[in-house]
């Protein structure tokens, strides 16, 4: 007699089910929304008019740095729309990641177009083992913040790219660049920009209180260390565990990148490869030889650190890929003329156009948010319901993560939205006696969690364009959807580290604590 097949355990059929439920009625709720374009045009307008009415209404509130009052400002004003008809090109033209996502595109084209990613991609597929593709993505994603915002516009469609190379849904390699570079922004194995943006600004607000206080580039370095394999392997986990089997079950992908089989394209694949690869060694020694020694193009020219090198690596990899891209063109026969490498970066850039379209309304709402001074209203708000709280120690750094998070979906801008919460945070909990470096570092942990979820994030739309290459029916609410899960990981993941970091009484950088102690030389660089 044949045994009947045994029904899972409730726990082992619901959970799953409940879970994709649940993600599957956030999709439909979101993808309900309208277009991008016309979700910024509506808020746009919903902006305009809460501004009015809280203006009309006396909303302020004092600023925590210099005392002076911050009003609630209407944008319906004569001379709020006389400035917006008047600067409404700077606005666009000003847009921080417009000029990002230009100037990569034109090396990155001519790389794509040649050929050099694809015939890379297929060599990485090939090395890496299977089990690892995932972690290497959100790996590589966490440490791409040295890049500056590069990362969103190379790693993550590379991500789908390495996925689709490997039979895998395309989709879910690009939620795991996506989670790594997003979620994980600010945390990386070496000292990035961000960390002297940040710590400049928590050093200013800390001299508010203490006037000898200073504030190191490495304060949260630990910490910011300690978190990449934390979250990569969080990462790898939700992709592996949740992400990819919902995708799987759904609609099936359109293949952008069928593969090929051709023994003698191979051959000059190989061939391209190693020029890409002889490019890539002779244009590194070339830039660490303008950044060798002090006095160097790439080093600052009064205190000899690598600030310049940092704030120029859109630039560096710019021409990297480019001189790679031709280089790779050339010997795989892709390239035959100059007119071949200019068609490739023109076409690179004509794929752009839908994001262009969605960066002008993105550019206007950030600036008109800007102009109302809502957002610092709100911050200021939020930094007064931690006061009243009245809780101190580690529930009010959890409270200052949870307050990171929500400021998050409204403002993208890490160091615009620390520039709002350290006056007002940092004096605060000193008097609680809690160190600045571990309120900037639960700043940090909170600051890039939400980054994955808010259609108002700035390179949001361009993802987006990104997953539609696969799925065209791809929305907003599929976007968010998505990415949710890993937004609550790397939440439960990050906390739960920066917990166990405040407990053990960890340094969090070089010479960095937790607890404030006036006039002492903590957080000074080593």
């Amino acid at each position: 007699m044949t045994d009947l097949p045994t029904a899972p355990a409730p726990h082992q059929a619901d959970r799953p089910g409940r879970l994709r439920r649940t993600l599957d009625a956030v999709e439909r709720a979101g993808n309900r929304l309208p277009d991008p374009v016309t979700l910024f045009v509506i808020s746009i307008a919903l902006l305009m008019t809460a501004s009015a009415l809280m203006a009309a209404a006396g909303v302020g509130a004092f600023n925590p740095a210099d005392g002076k009052p911050i009003d609630a400002v209407s944008l319906i004003a004569p001379d709020k729309l006389r400035r917006l008809f008047t600067e409404l090109p700077q606005i666009f033209t000003g847009f921080p990641p417009l000029g990002i996502v230009l100037i990569m595109m034109i090396g990155v084209g001519v790389a794509e177009r040649a050929g050099l990613f694809a015939a890379a991609l297929s060599g990485l597929v090939r090395v890496v083992p299977k089990g690892l593709l995932t972690f290497t993505i959100v790996f590589a994603g966490c440490n791409a913040s040295i890049a500056s915002d590069s990362g969103f516009v190379v790693l993550i469609p590379l991500a789908a790219a390495v996925f689709a190379a490997a039979g895998r849904h395309p989709i879910a390699g690009l939620s795991a660049g996506f989670a790594g570079v997003a979620g994980g922004f600010t945390a990386n194995l070496s000292i990035t920009t961000l960390d002297g943006l940040l710590s400049g600004m928590t050093q200013a607000a800390a001299q508010l209180l203490d006037k000898t206080y200073t504030v190191g580039i490495t304060s949260n370095w630990y910490l910011m260390i300690a978190l990449v394999p934390v979250l990569s392997i969080t990462g790898t986990l939700i992709c592996e565990w949740i992400v990819e089997p919902r995708l799987n079950a759904g609609p099936k992908w359109i293949d952008a990148a069928p593969r090929d089989d051709d023994p003698l394209k191979h051959a000059r694949e190989r061939r391209g490869l190693r020029a890409a690869g002889l490019t890539l060694l002779v244009y590194a020694m070339g830039i660490a030889a303008l950044a060798w020694e002090p006095g160097s193009a790439l080093r600052d020219p009064v205190d000899g650190d690598l600030d310049p090198l940092l704030r120029g690596l859109i630039a560096v990899l710019f021409l990297g890929f480019l001189l790679m891209g031709l280089a790779y063109g050339i010997a795989a026969g892709s390239i035959k003329s100059d007119r071949d490498a200019v068609k490739m970066a023109s076409q690179g850039l004509a794929e752009m156009g839908s994001y262009l379209v969605l960066a002008f309304f993105a550019a206007v709402f950030v600036t008109l948010f800007g102009w109302s001074n809502l957002g610092a209203l709100i911050a200021i708000s939020g930094a007064d319901f931690l006061k009243s709280a009245g809780a101190g120690g580690l529930p009010i750094l959890i409270m200052v993560i949870l307050i990171a998070m929500g400021t998050d979906l409204l403002i993208g801008s890490a160091s615009a939205k620390w520039a709002i919460l350290a006056p007002v945070l940092v004096p605060m909990l000193m008097l609680l006696g809690i160190s600045p470096e571990a309120t900037q570092a639960a700043y940090r942990l909170g600051d890039s969690t939400t980054n994955m979820i808010t259609p108002f994030m700035t390179y949001f739309p361009l993802i987006l364009i990104m997953a539609r290459r696969y799925r065209p029916d791809f929305g907003i609410g599929s976007m968010i959807a998505l990415m949710l899960p890993y937004t609550l990981a790397f939440f439960v993941a990050s906390t739960t580290l920066f917990a166990t970091w405040y407990l053990l009484d960890m340094p969090l950088g070089p010479g960095t604590g937790h607890v404030y102690i006036p006039s002492q030389t903590q957080g000074t660089s080593p």
